[in-house]
């Protein structure tokens, strides 16, 4: 995902449409998925009785990628990763306030702590020549956690390979006719970019659905925060980008309360498989 992002940011300075580079990572992710369910035999997943639960799921899906996309191309990576970390944050509160899931004290806790990184990560001074780049980044943030509430509706009663199926289906539609309007042709670099990102995008995929079978979800998620080591060290060895004052301070401190509402959230569940 660091390498996608690294590629999506270069292909925007070389002039790929943002447009572009989202149909054809979409694109390159659609058969993976197919083979990927095949592979497992699991093809007829696929079949669902909710095609508008997919389709908010699809709206959502795109609107966060595009905007986290966006934030990738205006902001120093570190930056961008930094404020994209807020993302479990804002996912912990709304489970809560649209979910009605329980929040103790620790995830409410750790809600205020992450915050409190956000602020320091997007102080004014950090916020100085970026524009509305952090804020779209922010933006980014809420709207995957949104995506991550959908999800966790739709798992109810569809199938992981339906949501995965239906989302890189059902983006391509609209994508497509945006294409009508952004294609471009490109010299052999450009299309190199392309590929690549298109690449990357489509075995990351591969790659978490695959730690998805290997190993707990709080251990994935953790491993997630090893994304700003890749965004520090691509932002300036590709970049000439060096993270300011607010990530160094900010990232920390989100960081921190991620892992307590992770920490908290695989606690409750033990203790609920104990009991029954």
């Amino acid at each position: 995902l660091g390498l996608m992002f690294a590629l999506v940011k270069l292909a925007g300075e070389y002039g790929v449409h943002l447009v572009e580079s989202l149909f054809w990572r979409q694109l390159a992710g659609l058969p993976v998925v197919i083979v990927w369910l095949w592979s497992l035999g699991k093809l007829g997943d696929i079949y669902t009785q909710n095609p508008l639960a997919h389709a908010l799921r699809g709206i959502l899906g795109l609107s966060s990628m595009s905007l986290n996309f966006t934030a990738m191309i205006m902001l120093p990576m570190a930056e961008a990763t930094t404020i994209s970390f807020a993302t479990p944050v804002f996912a912990t509160m709304l489970a809560a306030l649209l979910l009605g899931e329980q929040t103790g004290k620790y995830r409410w806790g750790a809600i205020a702590l992450g915050f409190a990184g956000v602020l320091l990560a997007m102080r004014p001074v950090s916020l100085a020549g970026h524009g509305i780049g952090p804020w779209v980044a922010l933006a980014g943030a809420l709207l995957t956690s949104c995506v991550f509430i959908q999800i966790r509706r739709m798992s109810v009663s569809e199938n992981a390979g339906a949501i995965v199926f239906w989302f890189s289906l059902s983006t391509l539609a609209p994508l497509g006719v945006g294409m009508i309007f952004f294609a471009q042709n490109h010299d052999a670099v450009g299309w190199s970019l392309i590929a690549g990102l298109a690449l990357c995008g489509a075995v990351a995929q591969l790659l978490l659905t695959s730690a998805m079978r290997h190993a707990p979800v709080a251990a994935i998620a953790t491993m997630d925060y090893s994304s700003l080591i890749w965004s520090v060290l691509f932002g300036y060895f590709i970049f000439n980008d060096m993270p300011g004052p607010g990530t160094w301070f900010g990232a920390p401190i989100i960081i921190i309360a991620g892992l307590v509402i992770m920490w908290r959230e695989h606690t409750v569940a033990k203790a609920k498989i104990n009991k029954a």
